[in-house]
């Protein structure tokens, strides 16, 4: 919402309803609803201030975020009583803005075609408008007509680049994110349910005053990189595994002995503990060990 620069403290009302990007009959409105106080009166005219302009923004962002004008009453009685609603917005600014320092960036159609070689997948395109990896402008066009696109996670969609020059087909890469997506809100509602319990307890239960949700703001910083830095450590751990399992399946023949020793005997956990010290083979893959065919059939049978 774009709004124009107030150059004076003193308003009648047109110029307060410009400046706070409404109209006169909404300002009327919340004043009879008692959501906005009275105008100073001034001979012949009403004469707004500062902060009924301010009353005015405040009252807009409440409703972008879907609150009633009967529930915006209660609040701004709230706060007029000092309970705390300007800490509490700030809490709830905190918690929704974006988790990510990465800038959103924009591309045009004829750049987003070029990255994947000159493939135009209309199926492929609505599938990451729907998925938020792309998003059209203006906003409401239909996909297929989008001229440009706005790229949230540009790192997101460098992935699907690299993918699809690595041979990965787009269907399956739109397939891949969607499974993924999954697996990662399940382990944010972790992250959440664990902070809930053991964190953020003890501000259940009253009204937040501005000291709390100060502290509760701090809180909420303190989090984030310890979230991220718990699923990076964890996601090198679990890669190196799998990875390692997989190599440890994919290689038969006469370099099946020589790779195993390499992996320490095994991959089950992440390193050498899953054999024998010092035996190039996994323990109890000796049994039916006969050769390189045999040898390449126990690979995955044993993880």
């Amino acid at each position: 919402m774009t709004t124009v620069p107030e150059q004076r403290a003193d308003y009648r009302i047109d110029d307060l309803a410009r400046a706070a990007g409404t109209t006169v009959r909404n300002v009327r409105a919340y004043q009879d609803r008692g959501l906005l106080p009275a105008a100073d009166r001034r001979g012949r005219a009403n004469v707004y201030q500062r902060e009924h302009l301010e009353r005015l923004r405040l009252i807009a962002q409440l409703l972008d975020r879907g609150h009633t004008l009967a529930g915006i009453k209660e609040l701004l009685d709230a706060w007029e009583s000092g309970r705390g609603l300007g800490g509490v917005l700030g809490l709830v600014a905190e918690v929704t803005a974006p988790w990510t320092d990465e800038a959103a960036e924009r591309i045009s159609r004829e750049a987003l075609v070029a990255s994947f070689h000159g493939v135009e997948d209309h199926r492929a395109i609505a599938d990451a408008v729907r998925l938020g990896v792309l998003q059209p402008e203006p906003p409401l066009v239909d996909p297929a007509e989008a001229a440009q696109f706005l790229v949230p996670s540009p790192g997101l969609l460098a992935v699907a680049v690299e993918l699809h020059e690595l041979g990965v087909p787009l269907p399956a890469i739109v397939a891949h994110l969607e499974e993924l997506r999954g697996d990662i809100d399940h382990l944010a509602r972790r992250f959440v349910e664990f902070s809930a319990i053991h964190v953020f307890v003890r501000y259940a239960g009253h009204q937040l005053d501005n000291a709390e949700a100060a502290e509760a703001i701090g809180t909420v910083r303190r989090l984030r990189p310890l979230a991220q830095s718990v699923v990076d450590a964890e996601l090198a751990r679990a890669m190196r595994v799998e990875a390692t399992k997989l190599l440890d399946a994919a290689v038969t023949g006469p370099l099946r002995d020589l790779v195993q020793h390499e992996l320490g005997g095994g991959a089950d956990s992440g390193g050498p503990a899953g054999g024998t010290p010092g035996d190039g083979r996994r323990g109890g893959s000796g049994q039916g060990d006969g050769g390189p065919d045999s040898g390449g059939g126990q690979g995955l049978a044993d993880t």
